[in-house]
């Protein structure tokens, strides 16, 4: 028989866990995979995030697949305006020509865990402000089923406040860095060359061999659609910038492949500054680029209010 220590032991255990569980789950609502599916019923989470709420249900609509696949057909329209972001000269056909070799390399369709009525997949973002430096989000980071990762994001030397944990890392050329066996490489494709160079890094044919490193697991690779990024150019940002920036896209993403979401790591540091948490930063300026970085920031805070993010942001 156990002790009344014992027991007091596997009492406060239980308690523990208990309290975990509930943190995990309070102030979250959940949205589905599969585009238009409206019944709470698909996910195991309280709430899915499309339920009475017509707006966001119709925001979720309107995506197109946010990943690309052998069976994808693109659109004319949709690539006219992806190639005017970086000012590509190639064409139309070209670019069919190059997705099909993609899929002759890559796995045909995305290896993404779709909604159940089982299952509620809970998801963190985690960007790369300097505003998570001191936050001790760590743990709670590592604890989400899908953990979200991009660029030059790292956790080594870091774990107490950006986690140890990554499933998928978004990356594109100028920001690749070599993930291990069991990560997702995420590619966001910005241009025609970024297509290029994720074929060339996988090449397996005669001239190869100056290759043979290869930055991830090629059955493990996932293409962002980019009729995905003009819709979230258009629907969500409205055309408010040149194009959406990686991490917005991230966070528009994760509420296709998630049911509960926690954003961390985005925004400006507590001085005001657009800073990486794993860099000194030398100089001080508001830093965002092309993007509209201002207002995607004010877009995700809505996504605060509404409940369909939990929003954590930093110390």
């Amino acid at each position: 028989m156990l002790s009344r220590l014992g027991k007091a032991r596997i009492l406060i255990s239980l308690l523990c866990i208990a309290a975990i569980g509930l943190i995990s789950r309070s102030s979250w609502d959940s949205s589905v995979y599969s585009l238009g599916l409206q019944n709470s019923s698909l996910c195991a989470c309280p709430r899915c995030l499309t339920e009475s709420d017509p707006w966001f249900r119709e925001l979720i609509k309107a995506s197109p697949q946010p990943f690309l696949s052998k069976i994808f057909t693109p659109l004319e329209d949709d690539f006219n305006w992806w190639k005017g972001m970086q000012g590509e000269r190639r064409n139309f056909t070209f670019y069919k020509t190059t997705l099909a070799k993609l899929f002759k390399i890559f796995p045909p369709f995305p290896n993404v865990v779709e909604a159940s009525p089982d299952r509620c997949r809970t998801c963190a973002v985690v960007g790369n402000s300097g505003n998570l430096k001191g936050s001790r989000y760590g743990p709670l980071i590592d604890y989400h089923d899908i953990v979200i990762r991009m660029n030059h994001g790292r956790t080594k030397g870091y774990e107490a406040d950006a986690g140890t944990r990554t499933t998928h890392h978004v990356m594109y050329p100028e920001s690749a860095i070599t993930l291990d066996n069991t990560t997702h490489l995420v590619l966001f494709p910005f241009k025609m060359s970024d297509f290029l160079w994720l074929l060339k890094k996988f090449d397996t044919g005669k001239n190869s061999a100056g290759n043979s490193k290869r930055i991830a697991n090629k059955d493990l690779v996932m293409i962002l659609n980019p009729a995905f990024m003009k819709y979230v150019h258009e629907i969500w940002l409205e055309k408010k910038g040149k194009y959406p920036s990686t991490g917005f896209l991230t966070v528009a993403l994760s509420l296709q492949i998630c049911d509960e979401v926690r954003v961390f790591g985005f925004g400006a540091d507590s001085e005001g500054n657009w800073s990486h948490y794993f860099e000194v930063l030398k100089l001080k300026m508001l830093r965002t680029g092309p993007h509209a970085g201002g207002h995607e920031y004010e877009v995700i805070q809505q996504l605060q209010e509404k409940k369909k993010i939990v929003f954590f942001k930093g110390f």
